[in-house]
C-alpha cells in the first residue's frame, strides 16, 4: 500500500503527523465500530453539500461512516487500526496524511474531510493539499467555541476542554484558508447514532459506558484518573437526580446546535 510520502516537500512533517494521527486512532479504534457510525441524517447533509461530484478523496477517512456509496471514492488514512476496521467492500484507502496526499494535482472532483481536522498537526497545509487535489472542498468540523460549552464538558470533564485537539479552527477561519465558502449548521439530533462527543446529549448514562467514552478522542485523551472523576460525578448525579434537575428541559428536544458545522467551498 503506498505511503504517500515520497518526493514530498514536507516529508518530515507529514511522517511526523502521520505517527501522531495514526497513534491516536490506534488506541481509540479498537471499539469504533461498534459505536461509530454514520447517522443518516448528517450523511444527508454532507452528500449534499458534495452536489454532483462523482470522485471523492476522502481525508482522515477512518473507518469510512460518510463516504458516499454511490460515488468513486478513494480513503486516506493514517492508522493501520482504523484502516482494518473498514468494512469488506469498502472505497480503496490509501495510508497517508492530509499534508502529503499521494495524488496529482486535480485528481478528484471533490475532496472530503469528516471530524478529522482537529488532529492534523498543522490543518493549513491539509486545507491546501484538498484545494490541490480536488476543484470542491467540503469539511465536516466543530465550531470549539460552541463545541466545548457542552455540559458534559463543563460540568464533568473540563479536561477536555484544555486539550489541542478540542480547538479545531474556527469555520470562519477555514472559509478564509479556501478562498470562500458556504458554511452550515448541521444539528445534532436526539437519537443521534455516531458515537461522537455530542450524541448523547438528552442521553447522559451512555457517557458512563467505557466503550463510549474510548471511542471519542476528547475521552480517550485525558488520564485515566480525570476521566474516573469525571464518570464518578456525572454517575453521582444522575443517581440523585441533580443531572435531571439541571439538564431536564434538553429531553423535550428533538435536536442542539453541539457547534458541528459544514464548510464548502469550490475553486474557480
Amino acid at each position: 500500500m503506498p505511503d504517500g510520502f515520497s518526493g514530498s516537500g514536507r516529508s518530515i512533517a507529514a511522517r511526523l503527523g502521520h505517527r501522531t494521527m495514526a497513534a491516536i486512532y490506534d488506541t481509540i479504534g479498537k471499539a469504533y465500530t461498534q459505536h461509530r457510525r454514520a447517522d443518516p441524517r448528517v450523511a444527508a447533509q454532507i452528500l449534499d453539500a458534495l452536489g454532483e461530484s462523482a470522485s471523492i478523496c476522502n481525508v482522515g477517512a477512518g473507518s469510512g461512516s460518510y463516504e458516499p456509496a454511490d460515488r468513486t471514492v478513494v480513503a486516506v488514512e493514517p492508522s493501520p487500526v482504523m484502516i482494518a476496521a473498514r468494512a469488506p467492500g469498502a472505497a480503496r484507502v490509501v495510508r497517508a496524511v492530509a499534508a502529503a496526499l499521494p495524488f496529482a494535482s486535480g485528481s478528484f472532483e471533490a475532496s472530503l474531510a469528516s471530524l478529522t481536522l482537529h488532529h492534523w498537526p498543522d490543518w493549513s497545509e491539509g486545507i491546501s493539499e484538498m484545494k490541490r487535489v480536488s476543484r470542491r472542498q467540503v469539511i465536516f468540523t466543530f465550531e470549539p467555541a460552541v463545541h466545548l460549552d457542552f455540559w458534559l464538558i463543563r460540568e464533568y470533564f473540563p479536561w477536555i476542554a484544555r486539550l489541542e485537539s478540542s480547538r479545531p479552527p474556527p469555520a470562519e477561519a477555514l472559509a478564509e484558508a479556501l478562498g470562500g465558502a458556504e458554511i452550515r449548521t448541521v444539528p445534532v439530533p436526539a437519537d443521534c447514532v455516531d458515537g461522537f462527543m455530542w450524541a448523547y446529549w438528552n442521553r447522559p448514562e451512555r457517557y458512563l459506558d467505557p466503550e463510549v467514552q474510548a471511542c471519542t478522542s476528547g475521552m480517550s485523551l485525558i488520564s485515566p484518573s480525570d476521566r474516573s472523576a469525571g464518570t464518578a460525578a456525572l454517575a453521582g448525579d444522575l443517581r440523585s437526580g441533580r443531572w435531571l434537575e439541571r439538564h431536564g428541559d434538553l429531553l423535550a428536544s428533538d435536536e442542539i446546535d453541539g457547534g458541528f458545522r459544514l464548510v464548502i467551498a469550490t475553486q474557480r
